[in-house]
């Protein structure tokens, strides 16, 4: 039976190193799998990438769907959220003001009575929805990067954007719980969406 050879002394640290430097590189590779890896439950959500591409002028404003980036599909909240939003955009698009205030704080319902939600909401359609990011700001708050297209009469367009029937917008939708359901909030005045004509 030979014997192992035994390292020079300079070496003999080469080996314990080696062993920790791999194992590192392994342990690291396993948390940032865990880390990145979507949840399970974002095999429900849509999933989308933001797209360069613009529509025609006839096929705007694009499907009424909330679609996600996987960035906001991985936040833990994201299927509450996509339903909310779906639910918000709908009634817009429904012309539903007793569904809308569902989805909304009880500050935005005061603030916008029925009769003017709906003459500001009378020719508006919304589409292309992409949730981009769900941010957390406090435990019961979080902002939500969300962009859309909006058709409307061009007498309804925003004042920074006369006569526009069609105007792409992006913007950080404020969401809080209220008595234990995720409502949208009003935008803060500080907060000024991006807009741009189609």
């Amino acid at each position: 039976m030979s014997a192992v050879p035994v390292p020079p002394s300079s070496q003999r640290w080469l080996l314990p190193v080696l062993i920790v430097v791999v194992s590192l590189m392994v342990g690291g590779g396993l948390l940032a799998r865990e880390l990145y890896r979507l949840p399970e439950t974002v095999s429900d959500a849509v999933i989308a990438l933001p797209s360069s591409t613009t529509r025609p002028a006839a096929e705007q404003p694009g499907p009424g769907t909330v679609e996600l980036t996987p960035d906001a599909a991985a936040h833990p909240q994201h299927a509450v959220i996509s339903q909310l939003l779906q639910t918000y955009f709908d009634s817009i698009n429904n012309r539903d003001y007793d569904q809308w205030k569902t989805t909304v704080t009880r500050a935005r319902v005061q603030a916008k009575p029925r009769a003017s939600w709906l003459q500001d909401y009378d020719s508006t359609k919304d589409g292309s929805i992409l949730v981009y990011r769900i941010d957390a700001v406090t435990a019961s708050d979080l902002r939500v990067l969300v962009g859309f297209t909006s058709v409307q009469d061009p007498t309804a367009a925003p004042a920074e954007l006369p006569d526009a029937t069609c105007v792409h917008w992006k913007l950080g939708l404020p969401v809080t719980l209220e008595q234990g359901h995720w409502r949208v909030d009003a935008v803060a005045g500080y907060t000024t969406p991006e807009m741009s004509r189609c």
